[in-house]
Formats: C-alpha cells, structure tokens, sequence
C-alpha cells in the first residue's frame, strides 16, 4: 500500500518540477465541475460510489466569431464495495479553426483512512486528437508556408494523474494533466501550448446552516508555467437536497501578465450556477458566465448545460450524500 502511495507522490513531484511549458493556459474550462471531479482530477472516480453518467456543453462568449464550443461524456463507476474507481470520458473543443478531441479511461484506487475518509489515487490514459483546419484561415500574405493549405491533424497519447481525498464533509485534490505526448506534436507544431504539463489543486466542505440549507465554499487553482495562475472561488448552497444555488468568480494572480494587454490582464468572470435534481436520479445544471474586464462590454457571454443520471435500483438507497 505504502508503495502505490510513493509512486503517486514522485509521479506529481516529478511532473512539476520538469516542465517548461511557455504558452497560456489552453485546456477547457467548465464552471461546474464542482459537480463532477473527473473533470479536474482521475482521483475523483468511484467517490460518487453508484455508476453516474454526465455530459456537458458549454458555448463561450456566444457570437463572438471563433468563440470556443466544448461538449463532454463522462461516467463515473465504483466497485469492489468503493476501493476501486472508474472512469470514461470523450471530450471535444473547438476554437476557430482548431479542434481537439480525446477519449480518456480512468482508474482509481480508493483507501479508507478512517470512518468516513478516503484517499483516491487516480490515474487517466488515453489518446487526444489536434487538428487545424487551414481553409477557415485568412491570411494576410497568401502563400505563407506556415499555414496549412487544408486539414492538418495528429494523434498523441496522453496520462494524467492525481489524489484525491475525502471526508464526509471535506475535500481536497492536486493533479497533473499532459504527462506524456508533446514530442508527438513538436513535428506537426500543432497545439504545444494545448499538450502543457496543467495542474489543479481543489478543496471544499459542506457547512450546515440548518435543516434544510447547506453551504458549500470550495476553490480551484490552475497552473500552466509561463501564463498567470488561474483560481476560482465558489459558493453554493443546498436546499432541501434538491437545489443548489449559488456563484463563482474567476480570476488570475496577475504573474505572467506581462505581455498582455491592459484591460485583458485581468481576465475575471462571474457566473451563477443552478443545479436541480429533478428526481432522485436525475439532475440538470445551467450556470451563465459574464466577462467582467474589457470584453464584457462586447456582451458575449458564456452558457453552460449538464445533464447527469445516478444509475442505482429503485429500491436501494445511496449512501453517498453526492456533495462533491
């Protein structure tokens, strides 16, 4: 057990202390992934401990030519009485006339720590797909060798990592996205700045206001060398464990700025977040995003839709409250 624990731990410390990534930041982002880890972190799958199936869509700053579209699938499975965790997920985003798709398994393996704590060490590996489309491009000197003339694509393999862990109440996780495939890339100089080394800390708790209201703050850190560190701060609260309600604010501690322009330095939003369980099984979320530095006065803002369904028999009841 403590050998699977120390090759988690230097898998992380090696990642972060070998990359050299210069480019922005470049993978999706989703604004409710509070609702589903394994969007942040393999370590998360089987936490839900029933099978769970969700997809999202989120269209980004809508009307803005170019502007990125991102759909998801994923599911979430436990077994073996919740020490074993698995997940599947396919994923495409597209921005211009670039597009990336990915199709990712995950493995989790859960350790009880305690009465109500677990420690998830995850592990994802798949294959991701870069293309860029030439002909939606508009060059200013036609004939320009570093533009493709048609459809350029390529495939890479891909591995992420990362722990997980869990109280009844409290959570907290670190991962790495990007271990291996860039030198797949390097030849074609096809989305380097996507296939960075990205890493995430999360954490959050469940605070009880009163029988029927719940509070959930919870944050997320995101770190891609050579562009500002991203965060999130969050609040939901629960009502009646049907509704969820509440907002995020995104912004960046302002290293790595240097090179941009004044008013994007800053690139806060603000969303409002919804989720519903519209039966004891399914549940639907739509969160808004609004731009609050220079391009809200464009007025092209975010929409975010997910679906999920907990495939459980009728007649057995969850014991996992589903907080995170």
């Amino acid at each position: 057990m403590k050998s699977i624990f120390k090759i988690f731990i230097m898998s992380l410390v090696v990642a972060f202390a070998a990359t050299q990534g210069t480019f922005g930041q470049q993978l999706p982002q989703f604004s409710q992934y509070i609702f589903n880890g394994l969007h942040v972190n393999p370590g998360y799958a089987g936490y839900k401990g029933v099978p769970y199936i969700q997809s999202t869509y989120r269209s980004q700053w809508v009307n803005f030519p170019g502007a990125p579209k991102t759909f998801t699938i994923t599911a979430d499975l436990s077994a073996n009485e919740g020490s074993m965790g698995f997940g599947a997920s396919i994923m495409s985003d597209k921005i211009g006339p670039s597009q990336t798709s990915s199709g990712m398994l995950t493995y989790a393996y859960r350790i009880q720590t305690g009465h109500e704590s677990f420690l998830g060490l995850g592990v994802s590996a798949g294959v991701s797909e870069y293309v860029i489309d030439g002909t939606m491009l508009d060059p200013n000197d036609f004939g320009d060798h570093n533009i493709p003339e048609g459809r350029v694509n390529v495939f890479t393999p891909n591995i992420n990592t990362g722990i997980f862990f869990n109280t009844a109440r409290f959570y907290t996780g670190i991962s790495v996205y990007n271990l291996v495939g860039k030198k797949a890339l390097e030849k074609e100089d096809i989305a380097l700045a996507y296939h960075n080394f990205h890493y995430y800390f999360t954490a959050g708790a469940m605070l009880p206001i009163s029988d029927e209201v719940q509070f959930k703050p919870s944050i997320l850190i995101k770190e891609e060398k050579g562009s500002p560190t991203n965060y999130d701060i969050n609040g939901m609260f629960l009502f009646m464990q049907t509704v969820w309600l509440g907002g995020s604010f995104r912004s960046n501690m302002g290293n790595g700025n240097e090179a941009m322009q004044e008013g994007l330095s800053k690139r806060n939003s603000i969303a409002a977040i919804i989720e519903i369980f519209a039966t004891n099984n399914l549940r639907i979320g739509y969160a808004y995003d609004h731009s609050t530095n220079v391009l809200s006065n464009l007025r092209n803002n975010s929409h975010e839709i997910s679906v999920g369904y907990y495939i459980t028999p009728k007649n057995i009841r969850m014991k996992n409250p589903r907080w995170f």
